[in-house]
């Protein structure tokens, strides 16, 4: 009834929680026994109310309601321990594919949509974990409710059972071509909603350019236009869906219609009582809910297969930077940067870097020029390994980087981007990033240096003010400089500085700027320099273009020589 192909994944998930599954499991086994006894009950009241026959009615009504009341004490411990499965089995799936996102080079994010994402680590995985306890908390008592049933209604009367069977197959037929069908319109609707959701995510991102722009009725018309497509596929799996209801309903109808007709014919022969033909009606209305609620499931299951496909397929994304089993910590390091013959290329096609061969050496600061596409960004990304080189060796302290662990990597980097990014929470929890039990001293020693000290101070909570998603309260100077308290934090031997100040006013850059250059002492320092005024007391300048080193020197040198990065600066400063 399941696709091989993709429930199966499911398996190693719900064998970690056998214990539980096996307590609802040892539940639903106890109460399943009971639906042929409160079958045999109802045939022996109708009997007695046709005699009129109080007393024994009443004796059977309390019997049954003891029945009943076991009943629920079952169904009840099967719900809770069956709920509480799927809700760890949930939390576990959820958190092994935001784990394994984690792992991901930024190339995959780069072309990934963030509302896709969203949804996949939300709505599917909650999918996934509704059929999980469908599964158990209905699919599988319904056919035990079945099989125990249908063992009844045999041992009451064979020949009406046989006759019963006429139709099932029919109904089977009907109820896997109507499953499968969903598949197929779930599959495009659930991509649909992952394009609403992505268009979303988007748009508000980026709400103040739409409102700059007065682009509000191009957005809201590409708005309308994917949620008119997500209204399309959703309507068509609803009306699939109360096609099978009608067809299977009107098939249900016929054959009660025809077991009516067969059991006043069982009676006439004198092959049944009228007892036991309540108990045998009684015994098929059974049936109903499990026939029901099995479709459902089936048609819930075949939607659900569509969110299994859709989250493991994120987890068979290769990350493309490992570690290696034998790595070891990168600790102590002077901050000896060599670049030997490194290359790189995103694809075939696109060669990003080629035979690059630099040595940075402690207290050194290397400013990267170029014009856009020359590749200065790859080429420090490649330091904190966010991508492999493609050819060549990166030596740190004359080890290669790859040979070491990326957590003790990354934590000697640090790194000041163009854009900051702040995360909600409070000033502290984003100055100390990544660390839970920090130590706020340590975060205000690094506050300090990043000039940003006084300004939190002023704030009503100090380093405890909640800055809110991406920092939307403070000013750009304000993030700036505590992104540079971010990237001392960990006392890092290595920077990268992504033209740190170019988004600046005149007032914030000379803070910035001046935290800057305090942080900037006794480190290794990469500075990708878009503005050519904030290089000149580099150590050592490097002109790429097309991915190569073109030209390396000082400002002065590098003027005197009157080539690419002469031409750079005239056309900056004399225009």
């Amino acid at each position: 009834m399941f696709s091989q192909s993709s429930y199966k994944l499911l398996i190693p998930y719900i064998r970690k929680e056998g214990k539980t599954i096996s307590i609802a499991m040892g539940c639903t086994i106890f109460f399943t026994i009971f639906w042929p006894i409160l079958a045999w009950l109802a045939g022996r009241i109708g009997g007695y109310v046709g005699k009129g026959d109080l007393t024994s009615i009443i004796s059977l009504a309390g019997v049954a309601a003891i029945v009943f009341l076991l009943r629920g004490f079952a169904q009840y411990g099967q719900d809770t321990f069956m709920a509480k499965a799927a809700l760890k089995i949930t939390l576990d799936l959820r958190r092994l594919v935001y784990s394994h996102l984690q792992t991901l080079s930024l190339n995959y994010f780069q072309v990934a949509k963030t509302g896709d994402l969203a949804y996949r680590l939300t709505e599917d995985v909650d999918r996934i974990g509704e059929v999980i306890n469908k599964i158990f908390h209905q699919f599988i008592p319904s056919i035990l409710q079945l099989i125990v049933v249908l063992g009844y209604m045999v041992y009451v009367n064979w020949q009406l059972t046989i006759a019963t069977f006429i139709v099932a197959p029919l109904m089977a037929f009907l109820v896997t071509w109507f499953g499968n069908k969903l598949l197929n319109l779930t599959r495009k609707s659930q991509n649909k909603v992952s394009n609403l959701s992505a268009l979303i995510t988007e748009v508000f991102s980026g709400i103040r350019l739409v409102q700059a722009y007065t682009a509000e009725e191009y957005e809201i018309n590409r708005f309308v236009l994917e949620a008119e497509n997500n209204r399309r596929a959703r309507f068509a799996a609803e009306k699939t869906k109360a096609l099978q209801f009608v067809v299977v309903g009107f098939l249900e109808a016929m054959s009660i219609i025809f077991l009516l007709f067969l059991g006043g014919w069982q009676i006439y022969l004198n092959n049944l009582t009228g007892a036991d033909f309540i108990s045998y009606i009684t015994a098929v209305a059974l049936l109903i809910d499990p026939i029901s609620i099995t479709t459902n499931n089936y048609n819930e299951f075949k939607q659900g297969e569509a969110s299994v496909e859709r989250v493991f397929e994120l987890l068979n994304i290769p990350p493309l930077v490992t570690e290696k089993k034998d790595a070891i910590a990168l600790k102590n390091i002077q901050g000896l940067v060599e670049y030997k013959d490194v290359s790189f290329t995103y694809n075939e096609e696109q060669k990003v870097l080629e035979k690059i061969n630099l040595i940075a050496k402690k207290g050194e600061i290397i400013a990267l020029v170029g014009s856009s596409g020359a590749g200065k960004s790859t080429l420090v990304n490649l330091l904190p390994r966010f991508y492999d080189v493609t050819e060549g060796e990166i030596l740190i302290d004359n080890i290669n980087i790859k040979n070491v662990t990326l957590k003790s990597l990354r934590k000697q980097i640090g790194i000041v981007p163009q854009e900051t990014n702040l995360f909600s929470g409070t000033i502290a929890e984003n100055i100390a990033f990544g660390e839970k039990n920090f130590d706020i001293q340590v975060v205000e020693k690094a506050a300090k240096i990043a000039n940003a000290h006084e300004f939190i101070s002023d704030l009503s909570q100090g380093y405890y003010s909640y800055v809110g998603e991406r920092g939307v309260s403070l000013s750009g100077g304000q993030r700036q400089r505590i992104a540079i308290a971010r990237a001392i934090y960990f006392e890092p031997k290595i920077l990268i500085l992504d033209e740190a100040t170019s988004a600046l006013d005149s007032e914030s850059e000379v803070l910035v700027q001046q935290a800057l250059e305090r942080i900037m002492t006794e480190r290794t320092v990469f500075v990708i320099a878009h503005r050519l005024a904030t290089v000149r007391q580099a150590t050592r300048i490097l002109v790429l273009d097309k991915g190569k080193i073109v030209e390396s020197g000082t400002h002065e040198e590098l003027i005197n020589l009157k080539g690419r990065y002469a031409d750079f600066y005239s056309q900056q400063f004399d225009n």
